[in-house]
């Protein structure tokens, strides 16, 4: 038994998870190949070797002749009795080689080899064990910057976070954990290329994933996420369990599911909705967390129109146009969003509309306005525990509303301040 090639089979086994059976019918090339180098052929030799107890044999077949011309092939009958003594003219003889007496070149060559098809084989395993994370998350260690570049270590591999998949203002440090969702690996000679992000928004989904179980074993469904890295999330989910809240799932008791995405984001705001197979509804619950009057939806141009109070629409549309933006991207529809005043001036309300609604006027809305501002501030409200700064950043101005009206929007104002 070759107790010595058994255990650094075994270590390379265990150690680089390359198999025994592969690295054994390297050896036996890498014989093959120093018999070619050292005799100058290799056609008519054999190597033999027991796959249980590593011991190996080399032999070359030679033919018995009476004068030889080619000692590579031939063989006298005189020395194949030697071997053999029932060997006669014209019979094959095995003559055993011995590597030892293999020279310096040949068993070079050899010795490369093997640690070739080790390197070789190690790639494939990293490759294989990266490829089956592809459209995945990771968790990898910040090594260092290179130039706008971001080094990880995933492990086994390396992989580069290119400025392109960086979410603008996060900054890492050295030996911090980061998660980072698997774009693409690649095989090249020089080993598995992996890419990865920080900006997919698949990398949202994967970790609700984690985090929910009701989204892991498919009980609730993610079906459409829009993102815009760094900011926001609108992610629109689904229950195939009619017991079971969507969206209290992955919120989670407290927000505390939620919230654990959120950490992970570096403080990256997600708005959670209802998805509906009627399109007006899911425009509406995309467009929180603004009120909606009515949504018109086109099918099959994939427009809509919506009308909202006046006093939504700074809301509606959100800071620099995120809100309507994503709610766009969500549903698939180009959105037109027209606060009441401008929907009743291009005639897609009845002039009577505002009488029927409440409204009176130059003296504004005396309807139940505080009960409906309430429900925007419950709304403007994210489920990380933060506000929309379009709500509370971008309100009609009080005055605009009747001397009502402007007690009662100064009141909650200075609640939500408190």
């Amino acid at each position: 038994m070759n107790t010595e090639l058994m255990e650094a089979l075994t270590i390379l086994e265990k150690e680089k998870n390359i198999s025994r059976d592969v690295m054994m019918d390297a050896i036996e090339n890498s014989l093959l190949s120093a018999c070619k180098n050292h005799f100058g052929t290799s056609d008519n030799i054999k190597v033999i070797m027991d796959r249980e107890t590593c011991d190996y044999a080399v032999y070359a077949e030679k033919e018995v002749v009476e004068e030889v011309m080619d000692p590579a092939i031939e063989i006298s009958l005189e020395d194949a009795e030697q071997i053999d003594s029932s060997l006669h003219i014209g019979d094959v003889a095995q003559v055993p080689v011995h590597s030892k007496e293999f020279g310096r070149i040949a068993t070079q060559n050899a010795k490369n080899l093997i640690l070739q098809k080790i390197r070789e084989e190690e790639r494939k395993v990293v490759f294989d064990q990266y490829f089956e994370k592809e459209k995945d998350i990771v968790t990898g260690i910040v090594q260092r910057y290179v130039g706008k570049n971001i080094s990880i270590n995933l492990g086994r591999a390396d992989a580069m976070l290119t400025e392109n998949e960086q979410v603008k203002g996060e900054v890492f440090k050295p030996t911090e954990r980061i998660k980072l969702y698997v774009v693409e690996v690649k095989n090249t000679p020089k080993g598995p290329k992996i890419l990865v992000s920080r900006t997919h928004p698949e990398l949202v989904k994967r970790l609700f994933e984690a985090e929910v179980a009701e989204v892991k074993d498919g009980t609730v469904e993610i079906k459409s996420i829009a993102r815009e890295a760094g900011s926001r999330t609108k992610m629109a989910v689904w229950s195939n369990d009619p017991n079971v809240d969507p969206v209290g799932a992955c919120v989670g008791m407290n927000g505390a599911r939620v919230n654990a995405v959120v950490n992970e984001l570096r403080g990256e705001k997600i708005d959670i909705i209802n998805w509906d197979e009627n399109p007006a509804l899911l425009i509406e619950n995309a467009l929180s967390p603004a009120k909606v009057i009515s949504v018109m939806a086109d099918p099959e141009e994939k427009i809509a129109s919506v009308i909202v109070p006046d006093y939504q629409l700074s809301l509606a549309i959100g800071k620099e146009g995120q809100n309507a933006r994503l709610a766009a991207r969500l549903t698939g529809y180009k959105i037109d969003i027209k606060s009441e005043t401008q929907a009743i001036e291009s005639g897609d309300l009845p002039e009577n509309y505002m009488e029927q609604m409440g409204m009176m006027g130059e003296e504004g809305y005396t309807g139940d306005f505080e009960d409906e501002y309430d429900d925007a501030e419950a709304y403007g409200e994210n489920y990380d525990g933060s506000y929309d700064d379009e709500f509370y950043g971008e309100e009609e101005p009080a005055d605009e509303y009747g001397p009502e009206d402007e007690a009662e929007i100064e009141f909650v104002e200075t609640d939500e301040e408190k």
